[in-house]
């Protein structure tokens, strides 16, 4: 039998685990008996058994999902069937307490809802009985109330399994279509105004006003690069919405007076798991999807296998050469070949001593600072780079191209 009603699972589950307490041996004749004269009252019982839950309960007080008649409908059954098991008439259904945690679930019901639906409901059918009864039928129930309340609180660790897997199965179906909104708007699938309105609707953001997108990479296959971002931003009063592909994760955020992209930032990179890229601030949710391209390239911009967060527009020559990967590589095939020709560690030596002198200006002093050695060293090897590369670093044009070339390998992950 299919119950729908916290009460009603109290009320079969009593009735079964008394039954089972009792197993090997007949239920007293009298309490037979009493079954049997109350069976004709089920439909009366289970009324006002459906009127105290709405009386207690708000959740179940003009319920539009769950309505009234429903829960009369549940509750009548019920009575009527743990009435009959103690009548010998029917079989116990053992199943039924998961099925009204999931339902409840579904529904929406808060737990303590649930709970205290399934209290009071047990305690009505128990109240009931022990008032019906002959006074040696009611000692044969007192003598088992301990037991039969015992089940009780067995029967609820049950109903609380079946509604917290129903709300994690329904927290995952959520947040299913809401990844699949995120992408019809990141993927410009939307047919127009209204549909963005739409989606924006459903996902609580606004259809206007000043978005990011941000873009972060997976550290593993289908594993988040900001965990529990969305939690973290909702707790500072800032809207997002996520989705999560096989090697990044990928999300809207809706910017709000007195957090802006600085602010967003850093909780990005308090959170990142490995580099992310946001966009430039998009004024419109329709440039989402042109937003995620950015989002992408700056990403891309941050070295490989560190924690960066690269706003798109903050580091333009990183960003430039990341959204043109085969330029790049052609670009390091062109000026550093030789470079990489060269033995690991001597390749290592050249390429830290030409950042290092290029971040410094062509000083050599605060180069030779930076890598702990003698500036003749940082001498001597800034002219093996010349002589293996062929460029005069003393030239503009050269110099730039150099930087270029190992901007253009770092983000490739080269050397």
């Amino acid at each position: 039998m299919r119950t729908d009603n916290p009460c009603d699972v109290l009320c079969t589950s009593t009735t079964a685990r008394y039954l089972s307490l009792v197993q090997g041996a007949d239920v007293d004749p009298e309490v037979r008996a009493l079954s049997r004269r109350l069976l004709p009252e089920a439909d009366q019982l289970g009324l006002r058994v459906a009127e105290r839950l709405r009386e207690e309960i708000p959740f179940y007080a003009g319920n539009q999902i769950l309505g009234f008649d429903e829960v009369v409908a549940s509750c009548t059954a019920n009575v009527r069937h743990i009435l009959g098991n103690l009548a010998g008439d029917a079989n116990v259904d053992l199943d039924s307490p998961r099925q009204t945690g999931t339902t409840r679930a579904d529904q929406g019901a808060p737990y303590a809802a649930v709970l205290q639906a399934f209290r009071l409901g047990g305690r009505f059918i128990w109240e009931t009985l022990v008032e019906r009864a002959d006074p040696e039928v009611r000692d044969v129930l007192l003598l088992a109330a301990a037991d039969i309340w015992a089940v009780t609180d067995d029967l609820a660790a049950s109903v609380t399994d079946a509604y917290r897997s129903a709300l994690s199965d329904r927290a995952r179906r959520d947040g299913q279509m809401r990844a699949v909104l995120v992408g019809t708007l990141l993927d410009g699938e939307t047919s127009g105004p209204q549909q963005v309105w739409e989606a924006a609707g459903i996902l609580a953001l606004r259809a206007e006003g000043d978005f990011v997108v941000v873009c972060a990479e997976s550290p593993t296959a289908g594993a988040e690069g900001l965990p529990d971002v969305e939690r973290v931003l909702r707790r500072t009063n800032v809207t997002s919405a996520w989705r999560l592909e096989h090697d990044h994760q990928e999300g809207i955020v809706a910017l709000r007076v007195g957090f802006g992209v600085d602010h967003l930032v850093d909780v990005l990179d308090e959170l990142a798991q490995g580099r992310v890229g946001t966009s430039s601030v998009l004024p419109r949710l329709e440039e989402v999807q042109e937003g995620r391209r950015q989002a992408r390239t700056a990403c891309a911009a941050g070295s490989p296998g560190s924690q960066e967060v690269v706003r798109f527009g903050a580091r333009p020559l990183a960003v430039l050469l990341a959204g043109s990967q085969e330029q790049a590589r052609a670009l390091v095939d062109a000026v550093l070949a030789p470079v990489f020709d060269l033995s690991p560690d001597d390749r290592a030596v050249v390429l830290d001593t030409a950042r290092a002198w290029l971040e410094a200006g062509g000083s050599t002093s605060t180069a030779a600072k930076a890598l702990h050695v003698h500036r003749n060293t940082v001498r001597y090897r800034v002219r093996r780079l010349e002589e293996v590369t062929g460029r005069d670093l003393a030239r503009p044009v050269d110099a730039a191209e150099l930087y270029v070339a190992l901007e253009s390998a770092r983000i490739l992950g080269l050397g």
